[in-house]
């Protein structure tokens, strides 16, 4: 390839992105009355810049390789500031490493573009070896807090033992989405603890988290659960008392994990939350959502659950890395109403449900609860269904 060829290649690249990122969004006619998905993902990992993948030197890169590729975008946090939406996009290169970067969009379903540099995470003295899936809580004391898993091999695993790890909640703040202060490592009595949430509020004049303690890297164990606890300090927040406020129950979609997604929303009744639940099959692991709502005084309790999911994987979202999972860690309420719900499928890409706090509200509410044995179940469709056929 000589300069000219090389060139002009750089330049398509840099066209091919700029298209994705100008694609225009649009909502899918299916509709379950509950909320919308939207026809294209809202950020693919096409649409990472072309300068973090290639080496744009000719002398040192002739034939234009890519060098650093990117294997997958998702699990975002998000923030609305300004009119625009941040989302805190956990991205993942070819080296399996993930790190964090900033993408942003003033409409929230399309246009979103990442800044030119992602965010070097501060290390603790005992370095991250990957930090992935950051939620992001704007906290009445006044700091945007992001609450992410750090993962480290687990040091009394054998040699040739190269896959155990300790997962741990790694805690950094900023007021500008820019500059990060690490603080240091949640710690709870927990031998591992991810998918944890900072609750927007005090509660008791404490910061409370919602946890999700478990006894190895893969499997509960004996943990699970959503758990919740108080601790005094953010700086070196240490939960001695931890209650589970949404346990794992057999054959639900929740049988073999689950955790919380993004810090919940404050309604007039209750806390509005979301959540993935796990279960085994014969192909593996599947990753749904689904939402309850906590009580407005005391977010530890839980006031209404719908049965089953609100939302599980379809079509090409059961394809990637990863098949048949979506995962939430961000939702943002809007001025004029709309609820974005942005979800993650398959380990691979990120997309956006849309609906509103009003919609959740009478989803949760109104949605009976999974009485727990197909009799009752079926006991409980007759009901609806003599009740439309009167």
């Amino acid at each position: 390839m000589n300069k000219k060829q090389f060139e002009q290649n750089c330049k398509k690249l840099f066209f091919y992105n700029e298209k994705l990122i100008q694609l225009k969004n649009e909502r899918k006619e299916k509709h379950n009355g509950i909320f919308h998905r939207y026809k294209h993902p809202v950020l693919t990992a096409e649409q990472t810049p072309v300068f973090w993948r290639y080496d744009l030197n000719y002398e040192s890169n002739p034939f234009l390789q890519e060098r650093l590729g990117i294997n997958a975008v998702f699990n975002p946090g998000a923030i609305e500031s300004d009119g625009k939406i941040y989302l805190m996009v956990r991205v993942e290169g070819v080296d399996r490493k993930s790190f964090f970067a900033v993408a942003e969009s003033e409409s929230g379903v399309d246009g979103f573009r990442f800044r030119d540099y992602p965010i070097l995470m501060p290390e603790t003295e005992n370095p991250d070896i990957n930090v992935y899936d950051m939620r992001s809580i704007r906290h009445e004391d006044g700091w945007i807090y992001g609450l992410f898993c750090t993962e480290r091999k687990d040091p009394i695993a054998p040699r040739e033992d190269t896959s155990s790890a300790i997962a741990k909640t790694g805690i950094a703040r900023t007021k500008d989405l820019k500059n990060w202060e690490r603080l240091a490592d949640l710690k709870t009595k927990s031998p591992q603890q991810r998918n944890v949430v900072l609750h927007p509020e005090f509660v008791d004049g404490k910061y409370a988290f919602y946890t999700r303690p478990q006894d190895s890297f893969i499997e509960a164990g004996s943990g699970g659960g959503i758990g919740w606890g108080l601790s005094e300090s953010i700086e070196e927040a240490v939960i001695e008392n931890e209650i589970i406020v949404d346990d794992r129950q057999y054959h639900t979609i929740k049988e073999n994990k689950n955790g919380l997604g993004p810090a919940p929303i404050k309604t007039e009744k209750g806390w509005l939350q979301l959540a993935h639940g796990v279960r085994n099959t014969a192909a593996g692991l599947r990753y749904v959502l689904y939402a309850f709502l906590t009580d407005l005084q005391k977010p530890f309790e839980i006031t209404h659950r719908p049965g089953g999911y609100f939302l599980a994987p379809e079509d090409e979202e059961r394809v990637g890395d990863v098949s048949n999972v979506v995962f939430s860690s961000a939702w943002i309420v809007r001025k004029d109403g709309a609820l974005f719900i942005y979800y993650a499928s398959s380990d691979t890409r990120i997309h956006v449900a849309e609906t509103s706090v009003e919609k959740m509200l009478d989803y949760v509410i109104n949605t009976p609860e999974d009485p727990l044995r197909s009799y009752a179940c079926v006991q409980q469709r007759i009901d609806l269904i003599r009740k439309n056929l009167k």
